[in-house]
């Protein structure tokens, strides 16, 4: 199963740019309610992701908590504990899988490695459910 049945386009995906700031950062991660968001490059190529954690870390551990200090505070220079990695275009729904048994979302880029939108848990569990649905509907048929 081509993993682009169940992508989420990146123009309909809430990021960040690695130029953006923490302020920015948190702003957008507030107003969506997201705990775990990605971060791209200037060319729109993924970086890896920032979460609430990585933003409370580096306040508490590099920076004095003021909303003014964090307009000049580049989300570059803030630690990630961990990114939630990437598939090509080319991945099938085993690696999609995989990385969704760890993570929330799968970003998915393309053979230049730019980011072109995210797969959902949401959308996997949907798929599985589909084809429980189908496995189902055909068992009953045969008895």
């Amino acid at each position: 199963m081509n993993v682009l049945f169940y992508l989420t386009p990146k123009c309909d995906v809430a990021y960040l740019e690695d130029h953006d700031t923490l302020r920015q950062a948190l702003e957008k991660m507030e107003a969506r309610r997201y705990s775990v968001i990605p971060v791209l490059d200037k060319k729109g190529r993924y970086v890896g992701t920032i979460t609430e954690g990585d933003l409370l870390w580096s306040i508490k551990n590099k920076f004095h908590l003021d909303l003014r200090e964090a307009e000049r505070i580049r989300i570059t220079a803030i630690d990630r504990q961990r990114d939630y990695m990437p598939i090509s275009i080319r991945s099938d729904m085993e690696d999609l899988i995989e990385l969704a048994l760890r993570q929330n979302f799968v970003p998915v880029c393309d053979d230049n490695d730019s980011f072109i939108g995210l797969v959902t848990r949401q959308e996997i569990l949907k798929y599985f459910r589909q084809r429980l649905e189908t496995l189902e509907k055909a068992a009953e048929s045969r008895t």
